[in-house]
Order: C-alpha cells, then structure tokens, then sequence
C-alpha cells in the first residue's frame, strides 16, 4: 500500500475571505505651473492623459476575463475613467467609496506637488527623510489618512464575503493599504506603484494576505526597474 503523499498545493482563497484587486488609476494629465487642476472637496482631479486612457483599456484587457463581482472607484474622476472600459465589458457599475480618495496634500493641491517634488523642495525632501505627508502645511494627518482608508477597505471586504472586487484607486491609498496588510512598519514601503499596475490583497478576516504589488505585465513597458522609485507623484508617480 502506498504511502500517503502531501503535495505542495497553490493558494486558495480562504472560506469567507475577500480579494482585492487594486488598480493604480491611469496616467493623469501634465500639471502646467500656475494652472491648478479643478478640486473636488478640495482635492486636485484631473483627467486622464491620453496614455492613461491607453493604460485604462490594458487593465481591461487584463482583467476582463477574471471573475470579478463589483467595481469600486473613487470620488476622483481619473479612477472612473480607468475603470470605465472594464466596467463596459463586464456590464458593472463602478461603486463610488470616497474614503479611497487620494491623501490630502493641503497647499501643494492642485498640481503643486508634482512642482516641489520636482525642484527638490525642502519640504519635499522631509517628505521622503520622514516618510510622512503631513509635513506638508496643511497636509492630512498621517493618522487620518490611515483611519479612513482602512475604514473604505474594511467597509468592501464586509459587502464581499467569498468574492472578488477590482478598486480603483491611487498611488498613495495603495500604498497605505499595502502597509497596512503588513502591520505597518515603514510609511512609504510601498510606494510608488505605476499608474495602470494590479496590486492583490486577499482579507481573511482581521488579516491580510499579500499576493502581489504593482503587477504591470500587461502594460506595454512591462516592469521597469528604476533604481530609485518615485514617490506617488513626486517625479510622474503620485496623481495627487
């Protein structure tokens, strides 16, 4: 009689557990200086460019044939119009959770962010030393941004026992969320994830499981190994 044999198996969702695919919006339009892009409750929001609308019907092509249950965007419109191309195909209507939006930058809304980045800024630089948004005058505050991005995720893995939901977000709010599945630690670990990119969380229960971040192979540059990654937007990364 043979042995009994215990083969090494691949993951399987958990009972009760929810998947998350995170979708980094895509690529927005350039900021022009002294040009702020329009606000929504004080946050910058513009459009997609038109290499964003191209990374938008990537992430379509790439999660088209994947069982997906609901689609979730944010208050921003560059989410929606990343979504917009799978939401067609599947026939779903993207469920707005403002929550998700992304972090607060005070002052440097509206395109300003990308400017100081950009030069170097003495802000800008503790932003990176102290991996923290709020040194930014009138930035959110670190500990608020946490709270209600872990409350919008909490809310969606609630509605979605057993199933899986793509959310369309942000450089920062990934990012947040991605530190969050590992209790924390560094701010800014996960960072700078490209515009269009598919990160996988898997909620079991009061636990999270990380099954990939800033998955790009759909895109058509593939992964890009820069030896320094942005910061969300500081030189073309972070949409804020």
């Amino acid at each position: 009689m043979a042995e009994q044999e215990y083969r090494q198996t691949r993951f399987r969702r958990p009972p009760g557990s929810t998947e998350l695919l995170l979708v980094r919006h895509g690529a927005s339009a350039p900021h022009v200086p002294r040009q702020s892009f329009d606000l929504v409750d004080g946050h910058g929001d513009p459009a997609l460019a038109p290499e964003g609308h191209d990374q938008a019907e990537r992430v379509a092509d790439r999660l088209a044939d994947e069982h997906l249950d609901a689609l979730y965007v944010t208050s921003l419109r560059r989410t929606a119009e990343t979504a917009a191309p799978l939401a067609e195909r599947l026939g779903l209507t993207p469920i707005v959770e403002p929550d998700l939006r992304e972090v607060f930058l005070g002052e440097w809304e509206g395109g300003l962010f990308r400017e100081r980045m950009s030069e170097g800024h003495p802000i800008a630089l503790r932003v990176r030393a102290e991996e923290r948004w709020d040194v930014i005058p009138g930035a959110e505050p670190q500990e608020t941004f946490a709270r209600r991005v872990a409350g919008a995720a909490r809310r969606i893995v609630e509605a979605h026992p057993d199933q899986r939901v793509a959310v369309f977000a942000h450089g920062g709010t990934i990012g947040q969320l991605m530190s969050q599945a590992v209790g924390g630690g560094r701010g800014f670990a996960f960072v700078g994830c490209d515009n269009g990119s598919v990160s996988h969380l898997v909620a079991v229960g009061d636990h999270w499981v990380v099954r990939r971040f800033n998955d790009t192979s759909h895109l058509q540059d593939g992964f890009d190994l820069d030896p320094v990654p942005d910061l969300p937007e500081g030189q073309g990364g972070h949409s804020a």
